[in-house]
């Protein structure tokens, strides 16, 4: 497969807007491109994105790596797009089977070492999924789940690195699965 597709969420204000985060690989000069909006903190990830997947033992592919990141119109700020844009490299370069993406929803910073980092906004991010009447599972850093576990009737999962969530999206009935998130007592 050549194109992924995964789903993530982008804060704006108080709310969180639906993204698609689409990954295509082409042959052609070896690169990343990022479409869709994306400001600085956004653009930055292709750095982070390379080095968590190498860092995570996964290949990088050699090839023309376009991200879309739609609607277009909806200005994408922060890291929360790190964790998309890497499982959709792994999706589209046939590194990690693509069927557990359509169930999820995904958000996290990756660190070089493909360590998750908290990100702002998991709290719109769920009440915003939860809203929606194909509410899936959301997957968030561990340290950003106990807050998205706030609202009562979302699924989220806490992940602490990369390979964590490859792990669960893999073989989902035979890998330890991701600890939910619970609100504590």
């Amino acid at each position: 497969m050549s194109v992924a597709v995964v789903s993530s969420r982008a804060i704006t204000g108080m709310a969180a807007r639906a993204v698609t985060v689409e990954v295509h690989l082409a042959n052609g000069l070896p690169g990343l491109s990022l479409v869709g909006l994306p400001d600085t903190e956004v653009k930055e990830s292709r750095e982070r994105v390379r080095s968590a997947l190498q860092n995570s033992r996964f290949e990088f592919p050699a090839r023309r790596i376009t991200v879309n990141l739609a609607p277009a119109d909806l200005p994408k700020a922060s890291g929360c797009f790190d964790l998309p844009i890497a499982l959709g490299i792994l999706a589209a370069s046939g590194q990690l089977p693509d069927i557990g993406l359509r169930s999820h929803e995904f958000a996290g910073e990756l660190s070089l070492t493909g360590e998750l980092r908290p990100v702002r906004g998991a709290l719109a991010m769920a009440s915003a999924m939860l809203a929606e009447p194909s509410a899936r599972a959301l997957v968030l850093p561990a340290a950003s789940a106990q807050e998205a576990a706030l609202v009562e009737g979302a699924t989220v999962y806490g992940a602490r690195t990369l390979l964590d969530v490859c792990a669960h999206l893999a073989e989902p009935d035979v890998a330890t699965p991701l600890p939910r998130a619970v609100v504590p007592l």
